[in-house]
């Protein structure tokens, strides 16, 4: 396995499109990006005026490869495959669909396993990014594909936070948004689910600081360590009790050093991630999800929920432990004329964003009118 899953300059391209930034990107945090490029990828076509333009943020560990089969340069399918496409709620016959890798991931876009000024990874001395940043970045794109104002933006999870972001910080420029089993900021326990992830990454001894891309191996068993706690708290217990009770694995006995069949269902997600993405991209956009606060410098949550003018739906799925349903409540209760959050009924907790195709294209059909 390669030190890293991340797309590198000379792997294929795949559908990716690159836009350069025009200059250096001053980040929140104090840091300076002396320069920066965003992957995306693009369905339909945009329209004479660029009215017919959605915006779809991606979630920790998605990419631009939003729709479509794995092939050379995407080794994952299409992550929202169901909703993207002629006819389907984000309709290419009429829309044009906007996927970009977010500042920071590795799939394309600027991030610590991208090169620096001087042709070297940028490794330990990638900055901090917030989700602030990530959003000047996309505005960036947006102004490259002549795109003054989105006729929605759409997102789930860290991909919510960067929708809401854009409705906040560049209201003119948004005019529906859909925000998706997210938060208008992170809480204690989200942080704290967090904390053994990021120690997990940073105590494998192929860690090397953050600077192994020169190494024989990645931090694959941190990563691993990191993907099997985030993925418990991406579903819900009850579907896990469903699924894997306490059966053993097929061939292995727990009695004698075997796995139970869900350890196996982690080992298995642990190995994907590993293969396709890179461990420092999940420590900065980790990070960036916990510094995650509208309210920051804008007078509270609440202050900065009302500069929204966007029509605004936001969803939230019933069976969510890691971005409970209180948190979606709490971002339309704050929003000019939002209603009460429309709730996804799913016994699959988190990602049913990804995986309840027609209530979450109910959702989209909702907030196009």
């Amino acid at each position: 396995m390669s030190v890293t899953g991340a797309w590198r300059i000379g792997d294929p391209p795949g559908r990716r499109k690159f836009v350069t930034g025009p200059g250096a990107l001053a980040l929140e945090a104090g840091g300076v990006l002396p320069s920066f490029s965003l992957a995306y990828e693009t369905w339909g076509t945009l329209n004479s005026d660029a009215s017919n333009a959605i915006l779809v943020e991606h979630a920790l560990t998605g990419d631009s490869h939003a729709a479509g089969p794995a092939e050379p340069g995407h080794p994952s399918a299409g992550w929202w495959d169901g909703l993207i496409g002629p006819g389907k709620a984000l309709d290419t016959s009429s829309c044009f669909v906007v996927v970009p890798n977010v500042l920071g991931g590795c799939q394309g876009s600027t991030g610590p396993s991208s090169p620096d000024p001087a042709g070297r990874p940028w490794g330990s001395r990638f900055p901090a990014v917030t989700v602030r940043d990530q959003v000047a970045a996309e505005a960036v794109l947006a102004d490259a594909l002549g795109i003054d104002r989105w006729a929605a933006i759409v997102g789930g999870s860290m991909g919510g936070m960067r929708a809401l972001e854009w409705a906040i910080s560049l209201p003119a420029r948004v005019a529906s948004v859909l925000v998706l089993a997210s938060a208008a900021r992170a809480s204690a326990e989200q942080i704290a689910w967090a904390a053994p992830q990021l120690h997990a990454i940073r105590g494998d001894p192929s860690f090397h600081g953050g600077d192994y891309y020169s190494a024989p191996s990645g931090p694959h068993v941190g990563l691993g360590i990191a993907r099997r706690i985030a993925h418990v708290t991406y579903r819900s217990e009850p579907e896990l009790a469903r699924r894997f009770g306490r059966a053993a694995q097929d061939g292995e006995d727990p009695l004698r050093g075997g796995r139970f069949a869900v350890e196996s269902y982690l080992d298995h997600h642990a190995g994907k991630l590993a293969r396709r993405f890179d461990a420092n991209s999940y420590l900065v956009l980790t990070e960036s999800m916990n510094t995650h606060d509208v309210g920051r410098g804008r007078g509270g949550v609440a202050a900065a929920l009302g500069r929204v003018t966007a029509r605004a739906v936001i969803g939230g799925v019933d069976s969510d432990r890691l971005y409970p349903l209180y948190q979606s409540a709490e971002i339309a209760a704050a929003l000019p004329g939002a209603p009460e959050p429309s709730v996804v009924s799913s016994p699959y907790g988190h990602d049913s964003f990804l995986i309840e195709t027609g209530q979450i294209s109910a959702l989209v059909k909702a907030l196009l009118g």
